[in-house]
């Protein structure tokens, strides 16, 4: 009887010392950022904190829990660092120090990205099938964009009155990609103006943008059929500075009043400043820029208005290039989808599924 109690204490005492494991590892596929630390201690456990030593050796408490048996990630580190963790473990009356250490590894793929890399390979499969399908011959409908359409109606008052058109590019310098989006309508306008006979008048603020702006006009007018009815004196420098271009351009529709008037590309602070002197004239005002804290001062002062993205998708609107019609219906197709996806990551929120949100956390973090 004495034997079997000793070996029934003896056992109890191993299988305790035994359960006593701290643990620290890489987490795997991460970006280098976070250990795994892992735990089994006695059922007698009533507490554990877990702490990190910083490089004084200064230890610094970033976990406790009551489980004898469990894990935690300890996010936000250094890449290629090396951590040292202490556990501390507490039961009735005593006592249990556990030591660990790991260093953090980049891996070639973070799996927590893997939604984000599921959806960028659907929306440019979905790309290139469009551009692939303009290109023979197939055509796509692109809704109707006003400011656009308004560009006849104003060129056309401007020929009636016998007075130019004022095409601003934005005051952003030639790696805007509003600015690039603007000389893409730039060249329409130049066209039709061509046709019409009819004067356009383009202020640039940075010498790049001036050589991009003679160029496209003047292909606009090679285009028409009037090569000798191109100005070059008409596409103009004014001055780098902010204020002072915009006082330059509001002398110009003083003294000019131009009967059309076109903002298009990267705007700011004078946004509001050149609508309501163009207002002041009297001319037909088309407005189209990306930045959103200076659209409603182009809504209240401008006849149309391109909101946003529709300024990207003028150059495919009025070029109705296989290439760009493609693209332009890509994107949609990637914005249809994640429109499902929030419809759906919803509803399964509602079911209490979070699934869906953890597997494309990576595409919006």
């Amino acid at each position: 009887m004495r034997k079997c109690i000793l070996i029934i204490f003896f056992t109890v005492i191993i299988t305790v010392l035994m359960a006593n494991r701290f643990e620290a590892s890489d987490t795997a596929w991460d970006d280098g950022k976070s250990i795994d630390l892992n735990w089994e201690l006695s059922p007698l456990i009533e507490k554990v904190v877990i702490s990190r030593s910083d490089a004084e050796g200064n230890l610094k408490v970033i976990h406790s829990s009551e489980a004898s048996t469990s894990t935690y990630r300890d996010n936000e580190l250094e890449p290629n660092q090396k951590y040292h963790y202490q556990l501390q473990a507490f039961s009735k009356g005593d006592s249990l120090s556990l030591a660990a250490s790991a260093t953090t590894k980049q891996q070639w793929f973070y799996m927590g990205k893997l939604g984000f890399l599921i959806l960028l390979v659907m929306v440019c499969v979905a790309i290139i099938y469009y551009i692939q399908s303009a290109k023979h011959g197939k055509e796509y409908f692109i809704r109707r964009i006003a400011g656009l359409d308004s560009m006849e109606e104003a060129i056309g008052r401007a020929t009636e009155k016998g007075k130019p058109i004022l095409y601003v590019p934005g005051i952003s310098d030639l790696d805007d990609i509003q600015t690039i989006a603007s000389l893409t309508i730039l060249s329409h306008l130049a066209e039709r103006s061509a046709e019409y006979s009819t004067d356009i008048i383009v202020p640039c603020r940075f010498s790049m943008v001036l050589s991009a702006a003679r160029e496209v006009v003047r292909e606009a007018y090679l285009k028409a059929g009037k090569p000798d009815a191109y100005r070059e004196d008409n596409i103009f420098y004014l001055t780098d500075d902010q204020f002072g271009f915009v006082a330059g351009i509001d002398g110009i529709m003083m003294r000019e009043q131009p009967a059309a008037n076109f903002f298009m590309g990267s705007f700011y602070a004078e946004s509001l400043i050149l609508a309501e002197t163009g207002f002041a004239t009297g001319a037909i005002q088309t407005a189209g820029t990306a930045q959103a804290h200076q659209l409603p001062f182009f809504v209240v002062t401008c006849d149309y208005t391109l909101i946003g993205e529709e300024l990207f998708a003028a150059s495919a609107y009025l070029s109705k290039d296989p290439q760009q019609l493609g693209s332009l219906r890509g994107h949609d197709f990637g914005k249809v989808v994640f429109i499902i996806l929030i419809i759906v990551g919803v509803i399964l929120e509602i079911l209490g599924i979070s699934n869906l949100k953890e597997f494309i956390a990576g595409a919006i973090t």
